[in-house]
């Protein structure tokens, strides 16, 4: 019997399992040299011991396990044991029961395996599994050919799609139109890509992400999967556009406040360095602003800045700044204009649309405001310096209850004689200051006067007569072009009619058109013009410029057409100056062709002008229209001309304007300067 117990002994000690035996009693009888690598101790040291202290925790309660083993012959169970050096460790035990020969308990047998690698791999395994289902960023991986196998809850709940809806789908981000080719070269090269797209929900609306995506490469390179998780950014974008817009817009008016203003201005002063431009900062500031709000409250407060805004806004261009400050205080930034007195255009446009009245709570309230202009680079080139002066020249305005100052005193006299000179221009009419000169249009075959131009002239009491490019702008800018060409056509046909009452005929009479004066029955106005002076509407000739026809729509297609049917002539101006579309030619009732005097110049010995007239004048002939040269100033272009038989000549060689009794003299000769 004790030869079979050492023999028992040395086939345990032989095993390499973790052997232990214990007694009913749970004390340890056997122990193996697998239980002696496992835990540490030599059978000297635990035999005899509790089972117990091998526990990790003292408090363990077994006795389930025990119980079943009992039962049962046989239990297994995964528990935390303690090793010698106190290390604790997951251990899978199989106990089996061993009974001696009248079926009572005898011993315990105990295999005992280190599970801790599966355990921990089975909870990190579970980790991902949990993280991969819970994670509120989307998760999807592909296979090599790019069709999905498996997406996770948040994918579903930020695309819109069911997990069954993404299977076998290649999604978005692996086939992108414009980003393609650059993730395809960065997951070739580096297996990775990340950056922010757009991405499509399920039901069509288009949402910003930001994606990682990677490939899974086996051992030998080979793309296994690919593994993309995006996050959707249409939350963080709305929150970063709110902060920007707190950060950079008024509240109440929506324009951008001082801290924008100020980075557009030093970005506009960059700009301009480099490319020499000149632009201008302007300050607004309301008149009363503090009685309106006390009188209406500052809700009608708010309202009323609210328009002044909008009506601010709609005085200035697209590429154009307002920002306001606080309160009533506006500022306004010209980053390009192309003179500098092109800003008090501006303001005068701006307070004359601010001193239409406003109804707040069914009464009127008129406005007046101030507004200061500094200009660089003249003013200087700091955006604080600029928005500074800009103010201190709006409370010179204020102090001097001047509508508008610019910050340097030399600009400011410019502008003041510039307001002059528009407030002149008011009264030039009803003072019968305007004048009409005549240019003839000679036919260069019989030298005789076939038409004329008329041209205005103001005889100014101060500064004497001066030409159209002076005072014309103004005109067109204050609105009083309307009333000026009213009055060249009337005195245009005064005059054609005093000629006929004096027995002398002139074929056509040129007037110039402003765009502004193409309204609803104008060729009705200009037939109720003629009429009392017995002119035929063929002896008033239209010119029209090429900039206008550029700017032609439907409705002033038809008036052009009016004019031509109720028997004007029509007349296109500085042909080749501006955008020359061939087309306008057949669409339009155009009768002549004037050809630039820039294209004149120089002839015949410039080519190019040579070349861009033999066209013009191709285009005339082939077309049937009538070609009349302005501009003419020598004996060499006047004989060109007539020797590509260009209809009519004008230019100082022939004669120059002439007042209406000049004319008359030359009329009556009927013959002006020979060109052979």
């Amino acid at each position: 019997m004790h030869n079979e117990l050492d023999i028992s002994a040395r086939l345990l000690d032989q095993l390499e399992a973790s052997l232990i035996v214990l007694d009913p009693q749970g004390y340890i009888t056997g122990w193996n040299s697998g239980a002696t690598q496992l835990f540490g101790y030599t059978p000297e040291e635990i035999l005899g011991q509790h089972i117990l202290r091998l526990y990790a925790d003292e408090n363990e309660d077994d006795a389930e396990l025990f119980n079943t083993v009992f039962a049962s012959g046989r239990g297994t169970v995964e528990v935390r044991r303690r090793r010698k050096n106190g290390d604790i460790f997951w251990a899978r035990i199989q106990l089996i029961l061993v009974r001696n020969s009248s079926g009572q308990p005898e011993r315990l047998i105990g295999f005992v395996h280190d599970i801790s690698e599966q355990i921990a791999s089975r909870e990190h395994a579970d980790l991902l599994s949990r993280v991969f289902l819970s994670t509120p960023d989307a998760i999807v991986i592909t296979n090599p050919q790019r069709q999905i196998i498996n997406v996770n809850p948040a994918y579903c709940r930020i695309s819109g799609r069911s997990a069954q809806q993404a299977q076998g789908q290649t999604p978005g981000f692996l086939q992108h139109p414009e980003l393609g080719h650059q993730i395809d070269a960065e997951l070739q090269t580096t297996g990775h890509w990340e950056g922010e797209l757009w991405e499509l929900r399920e039901d069509g609306t288009r949402y910003p992400v930001w994606l990682s995506l990677a490939a899974v490469s086996g051992k030998h390179g080979e793309v296994l999967n690919y593994f993309a998780v995006f996050s959707d950014l249409t939350e963080r974008k709305a929150a970063e556009e709110q902060i920007h817009r707190l950060a950079y817009y008024d509240s109440l008016t929506s324009m951008p406040n001082r801290a924008l203003l100020f980075t557009l201005l030093e970005q506009a002063l960059a700009e301009a360095r480099r490319q020499r431009n000149t632009g201008a900062v302007m300050c607004f500031n309301l008149v009363g602003f503090k009685a309106i709000n006390d009188s209406f409250g500052h809700g009608g407060g708010d309202r009323l800045l609210v328009e002044l805004s909008q009506r601010i806004r709609a005085c200035l261009r697209e590429e154009d700044v307002l920002a306001r400050f606080g309160a009533d205080e506006f500022y306004i930034g010209l980053f390009d204009i192309a003179h500098r007195d092109d800003a008090a255009l501006v303001a005068r446009r701006i307070l004359e649309r601010i001193n239409e009245p406003i109804e707040l709570e069914r009464e009127e309230v008129m406005l007046k405001a101030h507004i200061g202009m500094t200009v660089y680079p003249d003013d200087g080139r700091d955006a604080d310096r600029l928005i500074n002066d800009a103010a201190v020249a709006m409370n010179r305005a204020k102090q001097a209850d001047q509508p508008y100052l610019f910050y340097s005193a030399e600009m400011n006299r410019r502008s003041l004689a510039r307001i002059k000179l528009a407030t002149d221009l008011h009264h030039a009419i009803e003072r019968n200051e305007l004048r009409l000169y005549f240019q003839p249009q000679i036919n260069p075959e019989s030298g005789l006067i076939s038409g004329a131009e008329a041209l205005i002239r103001w005889q100014h009491p101060v500064r004497g007569l001066l030409s159209p490019g002076e005072f014309i702008p103004f005109a067109e800018e204050n609105g009083l072009i309307g009333l000026v060409g009213n009055w060249v056509i009337e005195a245009a046909c005064q005059q054609l009619a005093q000629w006929q009452q004096d027995g002398l005929h002139l074929p056509r009479l040129a007037v110039n058109l402003s765009a502004r004066q193409f309204q609803p029955g104008l060729a009705e106005r200009l037939l109720q013009v003629l009429r009392p002076y017995h002119i035929q509407p063929a002896q008033l000739e239209l010119e029209i410029t090429e900039t206008l026809l550029m700017q032609v729509d439907e409705r002033m297609t038809q008036m052009l057409q009016e004019l031509h049917d109720a028997g004007f002539t029509l007349a296109l101006d500085d042909f080749g100056t501006g955008y020359s579309n061939l087309a306008y030619l057949l669409a339009f009732p155009i009768d002549y062709l004037k050809i630039d005097q820039r294209f004149v110049r120089g002839l015949p010995y410039d080519a190019n002008n040579v070349a861009i007239v033999r066209a013009i004048i191709g285009i005339a002939q082939n077309l049937g229209l009538e070609l009349i040269a302005e501009g003419v100033e020598t004996i060499e272009e006047a004989r060109f001309l007539a020797g590509m038989d260009c209809d009519l000549l004008q230019g100082f060689y022939l004669a120059r304007p002439l007042p209406a009794e000049e004319f008359t003299r030359l009329l009556r000769d009927g013959i002006a300067q020979p060109v052979n």
